[in-house]
């Protein structure tokens, strides 16, 4: 076979025209330690802090510290396939989260994963994990009511949407409760509920899950679950997810394009259950990166953790779509401790706190609500003009109460007026305590309260209060029906409402009082 020169050179000339240099520039650095989750880079000098790194093995990692001669990386994923010499590739992205309407009833864990086995979740937009909160002149004030459906709290620590309250409390007080109280009663409201739960047993995340299911609240609900059997990056970046999947939805129209003056934004609530477990986390990777410990062990900047966080929940202007994110963060005390490091930080970032009592659960005061230290600071501006209206006098009356029952331990002699208080009060506490996962409409909430505090149940005997309570809601569906779709679609409780309202109650009283007797006598 003859090789002729000709042919050999154009071949040669055919190859070097179609050659097409590309150099592939990457700055990459290698792991010089791996241990506990955490690894140490050399190499990646010009890594932005919380910047996602691609290691070996689909491994992720996110800069977390940066240091003169190396980079601590934070790793997520299968970390123990890790070992020092690997090599780490910059992204040049900052950590985001997958966002989108898709994820409504879902379940996920902390970097946007479904983990309720019904697949995966197909998403084309990103949020960043961490971000800069609505500056001042892109908000307005908290001033629409955010409804709970607990009379304790709508009618004396109403929150508002755009707030952030605080629920903290020590463990089995109700904490988690009263926050799925208030997602179930969202139903219906175009609320979409986020439920992070940070550090619980896995079973306690299913229960919370079937919860919801159970009260067909799962339908505007996203859990994002990092149970404490993971990794603590994974519950140290939850609250991050949750907010990065709440701040979509506030930013955009039920349409999916960005909200404006002509596209309202969404209402978002933010339950972080709970903040106490993620500053844990953080403490801990804070250490293992070496961080100089602060008090009780915490870096310096634990504060700065919490602010960042729910400094994000914020109401909008109407020129950004008028859309808001409540937060609701739950802070878990020991032994009713709320002055120890993490409560303080948290109350002083809040604009309030409902604070729950063990004693008082134990009482069998449910919601075990502390009304002299619980306190909502914009709360009442955000409160319907009819609550407004029957729940003035309540606090005072039950502050008085309280007072009063501590005093007539020491003495009998007690004149008609304490009596006739303590005899008050005693209905005021039995109207405010609610069932588990019932959550009432508020203009049910608003009858209750002003029958209660204007002396129409002080002639009922405090056991048959709930039978009270239970059978004049019955009968006003039946006789008031269009008396209560006014107190709620208007909020306003004016006086020929009052006097309204006031005639269907002595003709209930009337029937009820003859029920009682006939009880009685049999």
């Amino acid at each position: 076979m003859d090789i002729r020169a000709e042919e050999i050179s154009r071949i040669i000339r055919s190859q070097i025209e179609g050659f097409d240099a590309q150099v592939d520039v990457a700055e990459v650095g290698t792991v010089i330690s791996v241990g506990d989750g955490i690894a140490r880079a050399h190499g990646l000098e010009k890594v932005m802090a919380g910047e996602l790194l691609e290691l070996p093995h689909a491994v992720m990692g996110l800069a977390f510290n940066l240091e003169e001669d190396n980079v601590g990386i934070i790793l997520l994923g299968e970390y123990t396939k890790i070992k020092e010499g690997d090599t780490v590739k910059r992204t040049g992205k900052i950590m985001s989260m997958p966002v989108g309407p898709q994820f409504v009833g879902r379940v996920i864990n902390s970097l946007g994963i479904p983990i309720d086995g019904k697949g995966p979740i197909e998403a084309t937009l990103y949020n960043p994990i961490e971000k800069i909160a609505p500056p001042i002149v892109e908000r307005r004030g908290v001033h629409e009511p955010m409804q709970t459906g607990l009379k304790a709290i709508d009618a004396l620590i109403p929150i508002g949407r755009g707030q952030r309250e605080l629920i903290i409390g020590d463990r089995q007080t109700g904490k988690t409760a009263l926050a799925l109280d208030t997602i179930i009663n969202q139903k219906g409201n175009g609320v979409i509920c986020i439920y992070v739960a940070i550090g619980q047993k896995r079973s306690t995340v299913v229960q919370v899950m079937k919860t919801l299911e159970e009260h067909d609240a799962m339908k505007h609900t996203i859990i994002i679950s990092a149970t404490a059997s993971e990794p603590a990056p994974m519950l140290f970046l939850a609250p991050m997810a949750g907010a990065a999947m709440g701040e979509y939805f506030m930013w955009h129209g039920v349409n999916g394009q960005p909200a404006g003056a002509d596209n309202p934004g969404q209402h978002v609530l933010c339950v972080y259950d709970d903040l106490s477990k993620q500053a844990a986390a953080y403490r801990e990777i804070s250490l293992l990166v070496r961080r100089p410990p602060g008090r009780e062990a915490y870096p310096g900047d634990v504060f700065y953790l919490h602010s960042r966080l729910l400094e994000r929940a914020a109401k909008l202007s109407t020129e950004r779509g008028a859309g808001s994110m409540t937060a609701l963060p739950i802070i878990e005390t020991q032994a009713g401790d709320v002055s120890a490091y993490i409560p303080t930080n948290v109350i002083s970032i809040t604009d309030g706190q409902i604070v729950l009592e063990t004693d008082l659960f134990n009482s069998n005061v449910r919601p075990a609500l502390n009304v002299g230290i619980s306190v909502s600071r914009v709360g009442g501006s955000a409160q319907l003009k009819a609550m407004k209206a029957v729940a003035g006098s309540l606090k005072l009356d039950l502050a008085q109460y309280r007072e009063l029952a501590a005093f007539s331990q020491f003495g009998s002699d007690l004149d008609k007026t304490t009596l006739a208080q303590l005899n008050r009060g005693q209905r005021l506490v039995e109207i405010l305590k609610q069932p588990q996962y019932l959550p009432m409409p508020v203009e049910k909430q608003v009858s209750m309260i002003w029958v209660a505090t204007n002396g129409h149940l002080d002639d009922v005997p405090v056991k048959e209060i709930k039978r009270f309570e239970k059978e004049l809601f019955e009968y006003l569906d039946v006789n008031a029906a269009d008396l209560l779709r006014q107190i709620r679609e208007t909020g306003q409780f004016p006086k020929e409402t009052e006097a309204a309202l006031k005639a269907q109650v002595f003709a209930f009283k009337e029937t009820f009082a003859l029920s009682l007797q006939s009880g009685a006598g049999a």
